[in-house]
């Protein structure tokens, strides 16, 4: 389709100024614009400006149909698509690049907000608790899967962490989150320890000059979102425990935990870095789902006992 690549590149130029998106979002709406633009070019499309209701319901049956998705894409990732080229489309249309917006009045997949994923407080203390700590690197997961789950990090924000990020005095990160958003987290007296000993001890025998990222693989690399993926694959099969877990889990089992120790939820939010309140809120549906669990365990006989009492 002509002139599309320039398009693209424009919309996501304005939206990273914009509304400061992050690389990671850039990458994902332009794989998501890419699959649009090659569906439009199976179906002849030659500009946006063809583009019809039509066309855009037969775009939708392709995402749920296509037999390259295995399994199936879901709502959610169908509904990520959708809000990608929407978004593209009403950049088209207020910079007058577009005459109309075919995906204004197209309904979007229903989606329910899906728990997230968390562990429960022995089995953080599980996995934490079995690294060897007399090897180097056994020290090194230990402080960074620690500090993840102490500090509530995403993955990316503990691969980017710098040296010069951690205030050993005052027992503070300086975490840049997602759009650059800076925040200040503390962390208690383990993750302090292990990171000391780490950063100043263990570290230096293996960092390539001139490099201040606080994580790094043997060659002194820094760590990767799948390298530290695959250190935690590692380490949950090390110590039997049935499940898989990703990264993003210690994230959320920190913020779970803070609001089961009733931590107010607008500190949650502020240590988490959420723009919005209403990000933090579905673990208030984490911690009432627990609740709910709890109790129907604990009254589980006492019913049981009321259903003979009737009899």
């Amino acid at each position: 389709m002509k002139d599309a690549a320039k398009l693209v590149d424009g919309f996501l130029e304005y939206e990273t100024a914009v509304n400061t998106g992050s690389a990671n979002t850039a990458a994902a709406y332009r794989r998501d614009l890419q699959g649009f633009i090659e569906y439009l070019d199976q179906q002849g499309v030659e500009s946006f400006d063809g583009v019809d209701r039509i066309l855009v319901m037969g775009y939708i049956n392709q995402l749920r149909t296509d037999p390259r998705f295995v399994p199936p894409l879901s709502s959610r990732t169908i509904a990520r698509h959708l809000s990608a080229v929407r978004s593209f489309y009403r950049y088209l249309c207020t910079h007058a690049m577009a005459r109309s917006d075919p995906f204004a009045a197209v309904r979007m997949p229903t989606v329910r907000n899906k728990l997230p994923d968390y562990l429960f407080q022995d089995e953080i203390d599980t996995l934490l608790g079995g690294f060897d700590l007399q090897d180097d690197f056994g020290w090194r997961d230990r402080a960074l899967f620690e500090t993840m789950y102490g500090c509530g990090l995403r993955v990316s924000e503990a691969c980017n962490l710098r040296i010069g990020a951690i205030d050993f005095d005052n027992g503070l990160l300086h975490v840049l989150g997602k759009g650059s958003k800076a925040r200040l987290v503390p962390f208690y007296p383990m993750i302090g320890q292990l990171l000391s000993k780490w950063v100043n001890q263990i570290r230096p025998r293996y960092v390539l000059d001139g490099d201040d990222h606080v994580f790094v693989s043997r060659r002194g690399r820094p760590l990767t979102s799948r390298g530290v993926q695959f250190l935690l694959n590692r380490a949950v099969d090390a110590r039997g425990m049935a499940m898989h877990v990703h990264p993003h889990a210690l994230r959320h089992s920190f913020a779970t935990h803070l609001l089961d120790a009733g931590v107010d939820l607008r500190v949650v939010q502020e240590l988490l870095g959420h723009a919005n309140l209403s990000t933090t809120q579905i673990y208030t549906h984490v911690t009432m789902e627990h609740l709910r669990q709890t109790y129907d365990r604990a009254f589980a006989a006492a019913g049981t006992t009321g259903e003979k009492d009737k009899r």
